[in-house]
């Protein structure tokens, strides 16, 4: 399965944000990935047809419905292969920009 970056890095922190708040809202998912709260919609629900995420209805205190997102038993297995992807990602990245910093520092010191 080959992702882009972005809906690498999105399928990551949603994970991660699930996990840790099983009651989130979609807007406070949003917010916290800095993305619109369609985009946010689009990514939950790519989740949830992959089969790593349920949503249970329930009430919240306000007498308003939300939802519960789980992390499926394959979410959870899957959850650490997205990580190891995006850790991997994140270094190589890191290492592209130590390249790229130490070419200009020494360009600068010439």
């Amino acid at each position: 399965m080959t992702q882009n970056s972005d809906t690498l890095e999105y399928d990551y922190r949603v994970l991660q944000l699930i996990e840790e708040r099983p009651d989130i809202s979609q807007r406070e998912l949003a917010s916290q990935l800095g993305v619109s709260v369609g985009k946010t919609n689009y990514v939950l629900s790519a989740l949830i047809e992959r089969g790593l995420v349920k949503a249970e209805n329930f009430k919240r205190s306000n007498n308003k419905s939300g939802y519960l997102y789980l992390l499926t038993p394959k979410g959870i297995s899957d959850k650490g292969v997205i990580t190891a992807r995006f850790l991997k990602r994140k270094v190589e990245e890191y290492e592209r920009l130590k390249a790229e910093i130490a070419d200009i520092q020494s360009r600068i010191e010439e």
